[in-house]
């Protein structure tokens, strides 16, 4: 449980850090691979995001980032996301 709550914490850095280095696609989507794979083509129990469209993936990540959707490491894990990130990001998993 306690490495489940270091992921989270290194991906909720990286996030951070991406919109202050200007580099947001690259760290969002590295902290994504963690638990959705370098592609997203999915890991263990967390599902495939590569091929998702931007639409389905922006809402997602909305649902999460507003707390509709409820689930502990992607709620923590898009609250400093901006819509920009979020769009990079949809572009980039749309692209896989």
């Amino acid at each position: 449980m306690k490495a489940k709550w270091l992921i989270i914490a290194a991906a909720a850095v990286a996030f951070g850090l991406a919109g202050a280095a200007g580099s947001a696609q690259a760290a969002n989507t590295a902290a994504c691979s963690g638990c959705h794979g370098a592609n997203g083509e999915g890991k263990a129990a967390n599902p495939k995001i590569a091929g998702m469209s931007t639409g389905a993936f922006t809402s997602a990540m909305n649902a999460y980032k507003s707390g509709a959707k409820k689930h502990a490491a992607m709620n923590a894990v898009t609250k400093n996301l901006s819509a920009g990130d979020i769009a990079e990001m949809a572009n980039f998993f749309a692209s896989k």
